[in-house]
C-alpha cells in the first residue's frame, strides 16, 4: 500500500499553532508528538466504550515510549453522553492522578469525545494541553480541526462549549476500516458539505470516486481527507472564534440540528448534515441562486453516498421552533448559510419563518 504520510500545519496570526498528521496507522505517533516535549509528563486517554475495545491498548502502547504514565478514561459511547455529568467525572478522574498544567490529555473516538476531551482540557486548571485522536470520518475531516470543543446542555445541542487549540491532530486512516456501515457514511456528509461551500472541484471529484469511497479504497481516502482538511484549514485560519466566514462551515446545521433535537438524536450528526443541506439547496433554488438542476443533483449527491435526504415523523412547526433554540442566533434572527453557487456559500440573516418552513417541508416525508 502506497505509505499515507501527509502533515498539514494549522497557522494563527502567521505563527504555527498545531500540525495535523494523517497517517496510515500508529506507527509514526511517538515522532510525531516529539516536539511537543511530553516526555515524563502524565497522559490522560479519554474514550468511549466501543472504541476502547478496538484502539485503547494499541494507543496505550504508542505512547510509552512518551509518557511517565498512561491513563484512561472511558465513558460509555453515545451523542447522549456528550454532557456535563461525563466532563464532571473526567474532572474527577484528572483530580484523583494528580495531573497539572503541563500533562497532555489525548482524546481518542469521534466527534462526541473529541468535544467532550476537548472541553475538558479547556477548562481544567484553566487549560491544558490536548491531542486530537479522531477515529470517525466526521471527525476527521471537520470536529477535530478548528479548536471547538463542547457539550450539549439538556436537550440543547453544543450549548456550553469553549474555543481550545489541540497541540495536534494525529488521524490513524485504518481505524476506518473498523467503523461500522451508517457511521462511516455518515462523514461524507460534511465532506460533501465543504465542497457544496468553498471546493467545487472538490464537489465533482467525490462525485466520480465515489465507488472508492464506499469501498473504503484507503489511498483514496486520504486524497479525500487531506482535501476537507485543507478546506477546513483555509476557513478557521482566517476566523479562528467565528466572527465572520467561519460560520459557513454551519452549512446545513440550522435545520439539520433542529431535525437532530427533535429526533431525540437517534439520527447521527452527519445524516442530519445531509438533510440540513438538502433543505438549504433547497432555499437557495427557491431564491434563484442555484437552478433546479443543481438542487436536485445535491439532492442526488448525498443519496449516492445512502445518506437521508429526508425525514419522517416530525411536524415543520416542531422543527422551525427547535432552529430558533439553535446557539447561531443572531440578535434573534437565523444566520442561515446558502448556496449562492456551487463551490460558494453566503451568511444572510434575512430568512423569514414562511421560507424556512417551505424549505423545511421540502425535506418531511409521511
Amino acid at each position: 500500500m502506497e505509505e499515507m504520510n501527509h502533515t498539514i500545519t494549522i497557522y494563527q496570526d502567521d505563527a504555527p499553532i498545531y500540525d495535523i498528521y494523517i497517517r496510515e496507522d500508529l506507527h509514526d505517533l511517538a515522532n510525531a508528538l516529539y516536539g511537543l516535549k511530553i516526555e515524563n509528563r502524565k497522559l490522560f486517554i479519554v474514550t468511549e466504550s466501543t472504541v476502547a475495545s478496538y484502539y485503547l491498548e494499541a494507543l496505550k502502547e504508542a505512547l510509552r515510549p512518551l509518557g511517565r504514565f498512561v491513563h484512561a478514561y472511558v465513558f460509555p459511547a453515545g451523542e447522549q453522553n456528550k454532557n456535563l455529568d461525563i466532563v464532571r467525572g473526567i474532572y474527577t478522574f484528572l483530580i484523583e492522578q494528580k495531573a497539572d498544567r503541563n500533562d497532555v490529555i489525548f482524546a481518542l473516538g469521534g466527534g462526541v469525545t473529541g468535544d467532550l476531551a476537548g472541553y475538558t482540557a479547556a477548562t481544567y486548571l484553566r487549560g491544558i494541553r490536548f491531542v486530537q485522536m479522531p477515529t470517525s470520518l466526521l471527525a476527521m475531516v471537520d470536529s477535530s480541526i478548528g479548536g471547538k470543543t463542547g457539550v450539549d446542555f439538556d436537550s440543547y445541542k453544543n450549548m456550553v462549549g469553549a474555543f481550545h487549540q489541540p497541540s495536534a491532530v494525529y488521524m490513524n486512516l485504518s481505524s476506518l476500516l473498523t467503523l461500522n456501515e451508517r457511521q462511516y457514511l455518515s462523514g461524507f456528509a460534511e465532506v460533501i458539505k465543504h465542497g457544496l461551500l468553498c471546493d467545487a472541484p472538490l464537489y465533482a471529484w467525490m462525485k466520480e470516486n465515489r465507488e472508492a469511497l464506499l469501498a473504503r479504497d484507503l489511498p483514496v481516502l486520504q486524497e479525500m481527507i487531506t482535501r476537507s482538511c485543507l478546506d477546513k484549514k483555509a476557513i478557521v485560519e482566517k476566523d479562528p472564534k467565528e466572527k465572520g466566514d467561519r460560520a459557513l462551515l454551519n452549512l446545513g446545521h440550522t435545520i439539520g440540528h433542529a431535525v437532530e433535537k427533535c429526533k431525540d438524536f437517534t439520527l447521527l450528526h452527519g445524516e442530519c448534515v445531509a438533510i440540513g443541506t438538502v433543505a438549504a439547496a433547497y432555499l437557495s433554488w427557491k431564491r434563484e441562486m442555484i437552478t433546479k438542476e443543481e438542487y436536485l443533483e445535491i439532492k442526488d449527491t448525498f443519496a449516492n453516498y445512502h445518506l437521508p435526504v429526508n425525514v419522517s415523523g416530525l411536524s415543520s412547526q416542531e422543527i422551525l421552533s427547535a432552529s430558533k433554540s439553535d446557539k447561531k442566533m443572531d440578535g434573534g434572527h437565523v444566520k442561515f448559510i446558502l448556496l449562492e453557487e456551487i463551490g460558494h456559500a453566503v451568511i444572510r440573516r434575512d430568512v423569514e419563518d414562511a421560507e424556512l418552513l417551505s424549505a423545511i417541508d421540502s425535506i418531511l416525508v409521511e
